[in-house]
């Protein structure tokens, strides 16, 4: 109890012991692991060749892999909509924090047809998060690692986490090595904090690990949830040096995945999860602790000190682009006596259904209105029947890989309606996982249900759309 003291402060643990109803030992821990830009296929149980990631295809052994599980097509959208159940679009939070901030900047020299919509980059204090709904049923909540969602009066202290080490407004650290901080990859010096004391030679991903095995000890019996949110692979592009070296020596011209110190950055990634899979066995915690392992958009695509970063094959475009490539992320979860061993789900879900499972499990309140499902069926029978029959994303932003955009999904079918030409694509996923084949002239009808149901949703969510530039000028 100091120990726990030390780390929550007397008002923390008066807090969480006033709402501790329930024995604790009715309740099962969760830890949620969310990577940062990793691609549907960056792991070796997804099909990666230079890639090696043994613990977290061990996890994929011991629990459900899912094939099709979707996210945002780029950061501070999906983790806004992890934490409230509510779709990006709903709540207004579109593109990544930056880009929300420097839309007025952006407009007043845009060349593009379209300007973006004004967004929010600050998630409302007055949204619910399922840190807040786990808190209320009596655990400890802590927040590790990357935030992304707001500036100090927005930071996870104020969302529901009892405790934050490392989250800031920043959406990755200045270097991946001690001291964290400078100006050497950024406009602006960024630091991480809640480290304490490092020395030369200290990789972020490790630190991160190492105080989050800290707050699972000082948990003691009480159940947690700790949102562990690490900033591998996320550039900067930064493997540990003997690493670098040893997929140097691994790569073979006919592999998809080119980039070393990728590589590196995933193995680190893929050792830490080991190391908190191993503490929850030390700890006797595993049985009883669920474990969620995913990625909050697909593989960056661009290129950092002249390499390129992943590559996606044989999914179509990256990062910030609605086609596979960008939304399509990797889901491991393993609960021991629920989850059986090694099963496949192929059926479609999204982000948003962490706040529906993590509550349901809990045996919470989750009387917030949300867009989510609990995954909790799919986690006890992978084959279990859902009530959902549409995926949605909206994206009406400028990126490398893409003009503003929303999409559908409704089965095997996939419309995606492009604004800036009022142009639509028709894809039959289950035929044409690379969306290479454009069937939207051929099936005319297929693509007018499909927009319907895309214009009909966008408007119960009241998802803000682009505008048109004045300004603009064709080229001729």
């Amino acid at each position: 109890m100091n120990e726990l003291k030390r780390i929550l402060g007397l008002t923390g643990v008066a807090l969480v012991l006033a709402a501790t109803t329930v024995s604790a030992a009715d309740k099962p821990n969760i830890v949620f692991i969310l990577a940062d830009d990793l691609g549907w296929v960056d792991l070796g149980c997804y099909g990666a060749d230079l890639h090696e990631t043994p613990n977290l295809d061990r996890l994929a052994r011991e629990g459900v892999r899912f094939t099709q599980a979707c996210a945002m097509s780029v950061c501070t959208p999906t983790r806004a909509a992890i934490l409230t159940g509510k779709h990006a679009a709903r709540l207004h939070v579109t593109v990544h924090r930056e880009g929300s901030i420097e839309r007025d900047a952006q407009v007043a020299k845009a060349k593009t047809k379209l300007l973006p919509p004004t967004t929010v980059h600050d998630l409302a204090q007055s949204e619910t998060t399922i840190a807040e709904v786990l808190r209320a049923a009596g655990y400890l909540t802590f927040h590790v690692g990357k935030w992304h969602l707001g500036d100090a009066d927005h930071a996870p202290e104020t969302q529901g986490f009892d405790v934050n080490i490392g989250g800031t407004h920043w959406g990755a650290p200045n270097t991946f090595f001690w001291p964290f901080s400078g100006l050497k990859t950024f406009r602006d010096f960024r630091y991480v904090p809640g480290l304490g004391l490092g020395q030369p030679g200290d990789y972020l991903t490790d630190r991160l690990t190492d105080e989050a095995l800290k707050l699972v000890d000082a948990a003691g019996d009480r159940p947690f949830f700790l949102n562990l949110w690490f900033h591998n692979p996320h550039a900067p592009i930064e493997g540990k040096p003997e690493l670098v070296e040893w997929f140097r020596a691994k790569l073979k011209p006919g592999f998809h995945h080119q980039n070393p110190d990728y590589a590196a950055m995933i193995a680190t990634l893929d050792e830490n999860v080991g190391r908190l899979l191993a503490h929850l066995e030390k700890r006797g915690l595993a049985g009883r602790t669920l474990v969620v392992f995913t990625s909050d958009n697909g593989g960056f695509l661009g290129g950092f000190k002249w390499n390129r970063v992943t590559d996606n094959t044989p999914l179509r475009s990256g990062k910030g682009s609605l086609y596979e490539g960008g939304i399509r992320v990797p889901l491991i979860a393993r609960l021991p006596g629920v989850t059986p061993q090694g099963a496949v789900c192929e059926t479609p879900v999204l982000c948003m259904d962490f706040f529906r499972t993590f509550a349901e499990l809990a045996g919470a309140n989750a009387d917030t209105a949300t867009d989510g499902l609990s995954l909790l069926p799919l986690l006890r029978n992978p084959r279990a029947a859902v009530s959902r029959d549409a995926l949605f994303f909206h994206y009406p932003h400028y990126h490398a890989t893409t003009a503003p955009v929303s999409a559908v999904r409704a089965g095997d079918w996939k419309l995606l309606e492009y604004f800036e030409d009022d142009r639509v694509e028709l894809y039959n996923l289950k035929d044409d996982l690379g969306e290479k084949t454009d069937l939207a002239k051929q099936l005319p009808e297929n693509a007018a249900k499909l927009r319907k149901r895309l214009h009909a949703w966008r408007a119960a969510v009241g998802a803000a759309m682009p505008q048109s530039n004045p300004g603009f000028r064709c080229k001729k």
